[in-house]
């Protein structure tokens, strides 16, 4: 991901990244900007973090699932803390010991599956 000094992607932009093997940990400023097209996300202890809050035990499995469902397709997998009413997603790629465009993307991904299940943003 290499936007212009001024351009802050956007969530779509970044939904439709590829994920690929090999990817390149990001600059810190590449980070930031993408966190402005992801509401709620954060970076804490290298990890994109985000806490969604659901309805219900049944909303939070669907969510869960969805998310698990994307990453098998992608092959990318998240770290999720999951409770009833409650789940926070956490990317990061390993294999870069940081933050990458593939954990941008699915960050982007994960917030697309959360607003047919009723997630609502928030602290889990």
């Amino acid at each position: 991901m290499r936007p212009g000094p001024d351009a802050a992607p956007t969530t779509a932009a970044l939904a439709a990244l590829e994920v690929r093997a090999g990817a390149a940990k990001l600059a810190p400023d590449s980070i930031v900007a993408a966190l402005a097209a992801l509401p709620g996300w954060s970076v804490d202890d290298g990890r994109l973090r985000k806490a969604y809050r659901f309805p219900d035990w049944r909303a939070t499995m669907a969510f869960v699932n969805a998310v698990a469902a994307m990453a098998d397709r992608v092959d990318h997998h998240p770290e999720l803390g999951v409770a009833w009413g409650r789940c926070t997603v956490a990317w990061r790629t390993h294999d870069a010991a940081g933050i990458t465009q593939n954990d941008l993307a699915c960050a982007a991904r994960t917030d697309a599956l959360a607003r047919p299940g009723g997630a609502a943003e928030g602290t889990a």
